[in-house]
């Protein structure tokens, strides 16, 4: 069955081979239903689950009733998390809009091959028309769920309602890692309208974990519920949800338990206390442990290709980043065997006139290059760089959390002597064993375990020179030197970055998390950024990594307000790219 979804996919592909860039202006109405919703607005009872309140069938059927057709928004909602849109699954226009336009780039995965017209000429260049692109879908995530949560008659089925919580909390902390600062109570209260004040990000960690907290317990109370309750109640979860395998209660359990996770490791600097009371709590009352608890949205889940696909080998409108090639090439990693595609056309060097064949070696893109336009080999040679091949990226689940990221957590956490049920090395290893891009499907996971093996007894990284087939001054040599075999006695630095840079590859594509987790640490090691200086917003240096997206709105009067009023004093610095935000922290050592 997948592959006769996939063939009629492709026969639509024709159609869409031209970059499409319609990312609507969010608004605050409920656009994606046929349907009238509740004329009423509601504020104020987001953050409110009493789970332990006593329901009536007949007052549980009422509600059911009266919110029968939000539930058709929490969908939607999950979908804009990772680049749906207009209630469907993740689309090529969204996506490139949340992603592959800005957080994909800075994450050192993939660059832009082409200009757009101009209007993004280097990997670093700011566009605020682009960069408020996952702040729109952060939007919309707020708009198909913020009534929910604020409506009274949730409060009759407040297992319903903590899923919402948990979704609009999951995007509004990696909206908030993205741009320092978010209006987060203001949306999640349901604020319609200007002014929006700014929260600090220690804020929205601290009331995100609080939420956490009131989810894992009304998950644990369901099953004190009556038997006609949870039967009702799981009947909402089958409508509802569209990322886990099982629509199970205890699957959404370790879904909110490895949020808390992934955060704790994030404030290991600031907070170190907390960090390990978090990290150790969540563990304990369960995280995500195998493939079959993973959440995304895959052929599993739903009829689902990866928008990769056609941004990437459609469009022709991203290329895999350098910094990636040599990264995979000095560590020989799977990938490279079957993932990542050889150059698709002939390269020419523009100086020495020298011929890289077509589809001879993995050749990626210098981030930070200025690009030219074209979506055609014949009027813009680095179309004919390294993409993805079409087959691995097409079944790639778009992951909300995945086994072998939560695997690489426990095995930093262990590493810094915090309880998380194991040992490092059991973490890191089995963290790598799953870390597999493809879909689930035989064919697919076969291409990843025919190489694993081998490349996990890899004691110490390959000796490996980038060469950019048409500029010779690109060359650099590779910047990783740490191996992939597991080495007890390494210093606890050295078994961070062994972590981290094999939590980089298992986490390929989400670039959000890639991205956050490489300000944090300094890991993987990344060639230096080209024209960073000249194209930044002149807050960087040449070489230096990014550290953040400027505030959205700052294109309009009502954006700049806000901004200026509450968002500088929320960040903590100047809104430029290179104000680190309040997790990252200059100079201070991993340990």
């Amino acid at each position: 069955m997948k592959k006769i979804l996939w063939t009629l996919a492709l026969a639509l592909f024709p159609l869409l081979m031209v970059s499409c860039l319609d990312f609507d202006n969010p608004s605050d109405e409920f656009t994606t239903t046929d349907e009238e919703l509740d004329p009423e607005v509601f504020h104020g009872k987001a953050d409110e689950i009493d789970y332990r309140k006593v329901i009536t069938e007949e007052e549980f059927d009422a509600a059911k009733t009266a919110l029968n057709t939000y539930f058709r928004q929490v969908p939607t909602a999950t979908y804009y998390i990772r680049g749906g849109k207009n209630g469907q699954m993740p689309q090529e226009h969204q996506y490139q809009y949340v992603y592959s336009l800005h957080v994909d780039n800075y994450s050192g995965y993939f660059c832009a091959d082409q200009n757009f017209g101009g209007r993004l000429p280097s990997t670093y260049y700011y566009n605020y028309d682009f960069c408020d692109g996952p702040y729109g879908a952060f939007l919309e995530v707020k708009n198909n769920l913020a009534n929910l949560l604020n409506h009274p008659q949730i409060d009759f089925m407040p297992e319903i309602k903590a899923i919402g919580l948990l979704l609009f909390d999951f995007s509004a902390q990696e909206t908030a890692d993205l741009y320092g600062s978010i209006p987060y109570v203001d949306h999640k209260n349901n604020k319609e309208t200007n002014p929006f004040i700014f929260d600090k990000g220690m804020d929205i960690y601290a009331t995100i974990i609080d939420n956490v907290d009131t989810i894992v317990a009304c998950f644990d109370h369901f099953k004190e519920q009556p038997a006609w309750y949870q039967k009702k109640v799981q009947g909402v979860i089958n409508q509802v949800d569209v990322v886990t395998q099982d629509k199970s209660i205890d699957t959404w359990k370790r879904f909110a338990n490895s949020l808390k996770l992934r955060m704790a490791m994030r404030v290991v600097k600031v907070m170190p206390e907390k960090a390990k009371k978090w990290a150790e709590e969540a563990v304990a009352s369960g995280v995500v442990e195998s493939t079959d608890k993973e959440i995304a949205l895959n052929w599993v889940t739903g009829c689902f290709y990866h928008p990769l696909s056609t941004i990437c080998n459609s469009w022709n409108d991203s290329r895999v980043n350098a910094s990636f090639e040599s990264l995979l090439m000095s560590l020989d990693h799977p990938m490279t065997k079957y993932f990542i595609s050889k150059n698709v056309d002939a390269i020419t060097n523009t100086k020495t006139g020298a011929v890289t064949a077509a589809k001879s070696r993995i050749v990626g893109i210098r981030a930070g290059l200025v690009m030219e336009s074209g979506q055609s080999v014949d009027v813009n040679p680095r179309v004919a760089y390294s993409s993805l091949e079409t087959d691995f990226i097409s079944d790639a689940p778009t992951y909300y959390v995945k086994v072998s990221e939560v695997d690489f957590l426990r095995a930093e956490g262990a590493v810094r002597g915090w309880n998380m049920g194991g040992t490092a090395q059991f973490f890191y290893e089995r963290g790598i064993r799953n870390a597999q891009p493809e879909g689930r499907f035989d064919d697919s996971r076969q291409m990843y375990a025919t190489y694993v093996d081998d490349y996990m007894k890899l004691e110490k990284a390959k000796a490996y020179t980038y060469v950019d087939p048409m500029d010779d001054a690109n060359n650099m040599e590779s910047v990783t030197t740490i191996g992939v075999k597991w080495n007890e006695g390494d210093a606890p630095e050295v078994k961070l970055e062994k972590i981290i840079t094999q939590k980089y590859i298992a986490l390929f594509p989400l670039s959000s998390e890639a991205w956050a987790e490489m300000r944090r640490t300094g890991y993987p090691k990344q060639f230096p950024v080209l024209n960073a200086a000249d194209y930044g917003d002149g807050s960087l240096r040449d070489g230096d990594l990014i550290r953040r997206i400027p505030f959205p709105g700052r294109g309009t009067t009502v954006g700049l307000d806000d901004i200026t009023k509450t968002g500088l004093d929320a960040l903590g610095g100047d809104d430029l790219q290179g104000t680190r935000i309040w997790w990252d922290v200059d100079g201070m050592a991993n340990f």
